[in-house]
C-alpha cells in the first residue's frame, strides 16, 4: 500500500512558498507604492525668532522685536484625485506680536496663498492644476522620499529662483536624527514698487518706483531621510528697499538673523515623520526580510518531513520488515517447511 504525504508537511511546505512569493511582492511591489506624497495633509508650522521690520503706523523701521512666521499647508483631496498629483494650498502670514493672533491673515505683515503641486512619486514640480506660483527645483516643503548625502536645488519662493542646498551631515532635533542642509542667498533684486521718496533718499519725490532687494542670512534644513519631510527648518529673510539703479539699502523692510521652528513644531514633525519613516521601514524592510526568513524555515521543514515520509515508505514497505503482503504471494513470510513442522 502507498503511502502519501502527510497533511502537515504540504501545510508548512506551502505556507513556506507563499511566505518567500510574499516578500519579494512586499519590498518590489507594495513598498514603492507605499512611497506617494500624502494628499490629505492639514499641518501647521510656525517659525519664532526676533528682528526688524517696517511699522507702517510709525512710518519706519523698528529693530528687536518678535516675529512669528506661520504657514498652513492642506491638501486639495479632490482635484489631487482628479488629477493623480499632490495639490497642496499653502498659506504662509509674518507677523509681529501686535498682529497676533489674526483673525484675518490680510493683517499681517506679510500674507502669501500659494498653490503647490508635484508628482507624488518625486516630489518633481508638475505644472497643473491652478499651480501658483510656477517653480522648479527638487525640494520645496519637502525633499523627495529617500534624501541622499549630497547637494539640491531648493525652490526659494521669495527669491523666485532655486537656491543650491549644500549636504552637512547629520543633525538630531528632538532625539531624531535626520539629514542636514544649508544655504544663504546674497542681495538679488526680485522686483520694484512705487513708494514715497522719502524711503529711499530722495525726499524731493512724492513717489519713486524703487527696486526691492532680497537676502537670506542662512538657510538651514534637517529632513527624515525616508520620507523627505522636514523635521527642522531656519531662515534668515532680509527685505530691502533701494533708490532705483542704487547699490546700497535705504529701507529695511523685513531683517532676521534667525527664525526657526517652535520646539513645539520640531515635535510634531519629529513625530509625524517617525511614524511614516516606520511603516515604510515595516513594509520595506522588516516584513520582506521576516517574511523570507520564515517562508524559507517553513519550506525547508515541509520539504524535511516530505523527504521523510517517503524514506519510510521505502523501509517499510513491500519486501521489508513488517511490511505486509498479499496472501498466497510468492514472498510470503512462510515457508512450506514451517508450515508442516507446525502442523506435526
Amino acid at each position: 500500500m502507498r503511502r502519501t504525504a502527510s497533511p502537515l508537511s504540504l501545510i508548512l511546505l506551502g505556507l513556506g512558498a507563499f511566505l518567500l512569493v510574499l516578500a519579494p511582492m512586499l519590498a518590489w511591489y507594495v513598498e514603492p507604492r507605499a512611497k506617494r506624497t500624502p494628499v490629505d495633509i492639514d499641518t501647521v508650522t510656525v517659525f519664532k525668532g526676533k528682528g526688524s521690520y517696517f511699522d507702517t503706523d510709525k512710518i519706519k523701521t523698528v529693530h528687536d522685536k518678535n516675529l512669528t512666521i506661520t504657514r498652513q499647508v492642506r491638501g486639495d483631496v479632490k482635484d489631487s484625485e482628479d488629477s493623480g498629483r499632490a495639490v497642496w494650498d499653502v498659506s504662509t502670514s509674518v507677523d509681529p506680536d501686535k498682529s497676533l493672533p489674526a483673525a484675518d491673515p490680510h493683517d499681517s505683515l506679510q500674507w502669501t496663498m500659494e498653490r503647490w503641486v508635484t508628482d507624488r512619486k518625486t516630489n518633481a514640480p508638475v505644472h497643473c492644476c491652478g499651480e501658483k506660483p510656477y517653480f522648479e527645483g527638487e525640494a520645496y516643503l519637502k525633499f523627495p522620499f529617500d534624501v541622499e548625502k549630497r547637494s539640491y536645488r531648493w525652490w526659494d519662493n521669495t527669491l523666485g529662483a532655486t537656491v543650491p542646498l549644500t549636504y552637512r551631515g547629520t543633525k538630531k532635533i528632538q532625539g531624531y536624527e535626520g539629514y542636514r542642509f544649508t544655504a544663504t542667498v546674497k542681495a538679488t533684486k526680485t522686483g520694484t514698487r512705487q513708494v514715497p521718496g522719502t524711503m529711499v533718499g530722495q525726499p524731493k519725490k512724492s513717489q519713486v518706483i524703487a527696486d526691492e532687494y532680497y537676502a537670506n542670512h542662512g538657510i538651514e534644513l534637517v529632513a527624515d531621510q525616508r520620507t523627505g519631510r522636514i523635521i527642522y527648518a531656519a531662515i534668515g529673510p532680509r527685505k530691502t528697499l533701494r533708490a532705483p539703479g542704487s547699490d546700497k539699502d535705504a529701507t529695511v523692510l523685513l531683517d532676521s538673523e534667525r527664525i526657526a521652528f517652535t520646539p513645539a513644531t520640531q515635535k510634531e514633525q519629529v513625530n509625524l515623520a517617525d511614524d511614516d519613516s516606520s511603516r515604510l521601514e515595516l513594509v520595506g524592510e522588516t516584513l520582506p526580510v521576516g517574511a523570507a526568513v520564515l517562508g524559507g524555515v517553513l519550506a525547508v521543514a515541509g520539504i524535511v518531513l516530505v523527504v521523510r515520509g517517503r524514506r519510510g515508505d521505502g523501509a517499510h514497505g513491500p519486501g521489508g520488515p513488517g511490511g505486509s503482503v498479499e496472501p498466497g504471494s510468492p514472498h510470503a513470510g512462510t515457508s512450506p517447511t514451517a508450515l508442516q513442522s507446525s502442523t506435526m
